[in-house]
């Protein structure tokens, strides 16, 4: 079935959404609690608010229904409302969310969990990514004793916290102190990390980065970049909060055979729960507990780090990426996205305006303008025109709830929204776009 103007009506009515926007501005900076959801992501005519979702569909509250890809920023990769971990998360609920003492399903998750993770000899959970990476980055300059970190400028996030953000261009408010403490090296330029060596010898604590993003690791990369750390006395680690449990059962590290300092979970680990985890090798970890003579590390004390709902739906989702061929079905599906996207480019001569990029289960899209340069006015347009066929893609991250008749519907639509790209390319994307254009996140003035 070919999605078009005729054959299916638009989206076009955001009344509700319309006016709990203008309320949310009131109450809320930026209208959002998370700056990838805020209305500057968006195309004017937009969903504002979601009010339910199952499986890869969402209904805002115009009750209008969508496919959503992304999927609470790649977070919810079973689907929304995925029964087997819900009710495991429902019943661990009646036994109680929070003690005094440590829970014993704390023991439980943690044993299944290291597992899986093969660098991994000791865990700590945590509520979010940015808690993970922050407490790798504090156990790197306590073990080490240095104070600088380097982290892959490719890579566009690490943390909400001063060590990062501070190398942002959102860094107000951070002092320049903090801010010089962070270093930037580039993904498979190994000449730009042994160049930070070189320049500061004896004073970088740690690199950072994920192992892999849009581009594959090229000439031996991620084991260079090791080595090199281990020869100057510096951590490696692997911030695996996107690519754990979709690269690989085991994370990225086992699909590279690299074993890292330390490394970090989170996202596709509870379907959408609020669980991330820092894991790495016992000399290091250690130095967050009680069996060392060494000065005592905070290591993520917290008190909802170890809520036992959510350590129960981490367990259901291990469990059912275990039985259910979970990353298989993600690279299968995408595979099926890209085929069909790409059969659509090629039939409109779009080949270098717009494209996708990417592991199949991880996809992203360029935009790019009539000279072939990136464009976020032409990103804000094929956002806008996908939406009116019934897509929200702000990326193209499949989930195991994507079924063939969701990607077919989804490549239609993409199909006829990149019919108005073609117009757009030549008489211009202010004849078809309506309203202001979307803008990156970090930035440093609105």
């Amino acid at each position: 079935m070919t999605i078009s103007r005729d054959k299916k009506q638009e989206i076009n009515n955001f009344k509700k959404s319309q006016e709990l926007k203008q309320k949310s501005h009131r109450l809320i900076p930026g209208g959002a609690h998370t700056y990838a959801k805020g209305d500057d992501q968006y195309p004017e005519l937009a969903p504002g608010f979601v009010a339910r979702g199952k499986g890869c569909h969402v209904w805002d509250v115009d009750d209008n229904k969508y496919i959503e890809y992304g999927m609470g920023l790649r977070a919810v990769t079973l689907g929304h409302g995925y029964e087997p971990v819900v009710e495991a998360a429902y019943k661990q609920m009646l036994q109680g969310l929070n003690f005094n003492r440590p829970a014993a399903i704390e023991v439980e998750c943690a044993e299944m969990f290291l597992d899986l993770i093969e660098g991994g000899e000791m865990v700590k959970f945590a509520k979010n990514g940015s808690d993970a990476t922050t407490a790798a980055i504090k156990l790197a300059r306590a073990y080490t004793g240095r104070d600088l970190v380097a982290n892959c400028v490719d890579h566009p996030f690490f943390s909400t916290d001063d060590w990062f953000i501070g190398a942002s261009a959102m860094n107000a408010g951070i002092p320049q102190a903090i801010q010089d403490l962070s270093l930037k090296f580039n993904y498979n330029d190994i000449e730009s990390v042994k160049e930070l060596f070189d320049r500061h010898p004896h004073q970088i604590a740690c690199l950072i980065m994920e192992a892999e993003r849009m581009t594959l690791p090229k000439n031996n990369f991620l084991h260079e970049v090791k080595r090199i750390c281990h020869e100057n006395g510096a951590l490696f680690i692997l911030d695996e909060i996107i690519t754990g449990f979709r690269w690989h059962l085991n994370g990225a590290q086992k699909l590279h055979n690299i074993v890292p300092d330390l490394s970090t979970f989170g996202k596709a680990m509870g379907n959408g729960f609020a669980i991330a985890a820092l894991t790495g090798k016992r000399e290091i970890m250690e130095l967050g507990g009680l069996d060392h003579d060494r000065e005592r590390v905070f290591l993520l004390s917290t008190t909802f780090g170890a809520e036992t709902s959510c350590l129960a739906a981490a367990m259901a989702v291990m469990k059912i990426y275990q039985t259910e061929n979970v990353v298989e079905h993600l690279y299968r599906q995408g595979g099926k996205l890209i085929k069909g996207i790409n059969q659509a480019i090629a039939d409109r001569d779009l080949a270098g305006y717009f494209g996708v990029e990417g592991k199949a289960c991880n996809l992203i899209y360029v935009t790019k303008d009539s000279n072939k340069k990136r464009s976020q006015p032409f990103r804000t347009l094929f956002l806008q025109e996908i939406i009116k066929r019934g897509i929200i893609a702000p990326s193209l991250v499949v989930s195991f709830a994507h079924q063939d008749n969701d990607i077919q519907q989804t490549v239609d639509a993409i199909g006829d929204a990149l019919n108005v790209y073609r117009r757009a390319l030549d008489e211009g994307v202010e004849k078809y776009l309506v309203g202001r254009s979307v803008k990156p996140v970090f930035r440093r003035y609105n």
